[in-house]
């Protein structure tokens, strides 16, 4: 399976699907538009270790809801990804068993190296 869950509004991701030249092999989830599934969430907490490995405390809701004052449980942090998509840390690349999380360098070139092979 390749798919990746972006926002088309973010000129982070797109600049991210540009550059790893993503065609149409991969299964485009604008998780603006098509929520996430609680399905969906699992099998990313499963490939990726814990929820809060795709949670994302750079969202300006984490401060404003004052989140990053309280202390978070896995469930809590499962129950806001699927409530606001923005949460989610973006891009998630998903190549076949292989889970590429977030915007970093780093996880943009292990993903690069893997659709590159």
């Amino acid at each position: 399976m390749k798919k990746i869950y972006y926002l088309s509004t973010c000129s982070t991701c797109n600049r991210i699907i540009k550059e790893l030249n993503l065609d149409e092999s991969f299964e485009f989830q604008d998780i603006k538009a098509n929520k996430i599934t609680p399905e969906q969430i699992e099998q990313m907490k499963k490939m990726s270790g814990s929820y809060e490995s795709l949670f994302s405390k750079r969202a300006i809701k984490y401060k404003s809801m004052g989140l990053k004052d309280k202390t978070l449980s896995e469930n809590d942090i499962k129950t806001l990804i699927l409530d606001e998509y923005t949460f989610l840390k973006r891009p998630v690349i998903i190549i076949n068993d292989n889970i590429f999380v977030g915007n970093s360098k780093k996880v943009v070139e292990s993903a690069k190296l893997i659709i590159d092979n």
